[in-house]
C-alpha cells in the first residue's frame, strides 16, 4: 500500500518542477552595453532592449512619454517598464501607480502606439496585457525588477535623465 501511494504522488511532485514561466512573455536577445547618442530605431514598441543613450532614465512615475533611448538604459540597470495607453482609465493608472509604488527600479509612462492597453518591459523580456489587474503584472515584476536578465543589474537608476519628452 505504501508503494502505491508513492507512485500515485510520484506524477504531481514532476508536474509541479516542470512549471513553466509567466504565460505570454516574449523573449529577445539583447546584448548590453551599446552605448549611442541621438534618436534610435527600435524593433518592440515598446524596446525591451537594444542600443540607448548613455544617461539612463531616473526611475519613477511620469505622466508624459518618455525617450526610449533613456529607458533602455534604466532597462539594463535591472529596470522594469510599465507603459501604458494615453487615455487608459483613471482607475487602471492608479492600480498601475499603486503596484510600482515602493518599487525603486520601475519606469510608468503613458506611451503612443502600444500593441495593447499596457505593456510591461525588462531587458530582454515583454508582456502585453489587457488590464491593470492582470496578475501577470506583479508576477513579471517580481521575476524581472532587478533579474538575472539586466547586463547591469544594480546600476543606478537615478542621477540620470530625469525629464520626459
Amino acid at each position: 500500500m505504501k508503494r502505491t501511494l508513492f507512485l500515485a504522488l510520484l506524477p504531481l511532485s514532476l508536474a509541479a518542477c516542470g512549471q513553466k514561466g509567466i504565460e505570454g512573455v516574449k523573449t529577445f536577445d539583447y546584448q548590453g552595453g551599446d552605448h549611442r547618442s541621438g534618436s534610435l530605431v527600435y524593433a518592440e514598441t515598446p524596446p525591451a532592449g537594444g542600443p540607448h543613450n548613455p544617461i539612463w532614465q531616473n526611475c519613477g512615475v511620469y505622466d508624459q512619454p518618455l525617450y526610449n533611448e533613456y529607458a533602455v538604459h534604466s532597462l539594463e540597470h535591472g529596470a522594469v517598464w510599465i507603459t501604458y495607453r494615453p487615455g487608459l482609465g483613471a482607475q487602471e493608472v492608479a492600480a498601475l501607480r499603486h503596484l510600482v509604488d515602493g518599487r525603486p527600479y520601475t519606469l510608468l509612462s503613458p506611451y503612443e502606439g502600444l500593441p495593447a492597453p499596457i505593456v510591461i518591459s525588462a531587458w530582454n523580456a515583454q508582456l502585453p496585457v489587457q488590464s491593470a489587474n492582470d496578475a501577470r503584472l506583479k508576477a513579471f515584476l517580481d521575476e524581472y525588477e532587478q533579474g538575472a536578465t539586466a547586463p547591469e543589474r544594480g546600476a543606478a537608476c537615478s542621477g540620470g535623465y530625469g525629464s520626459t519628452r
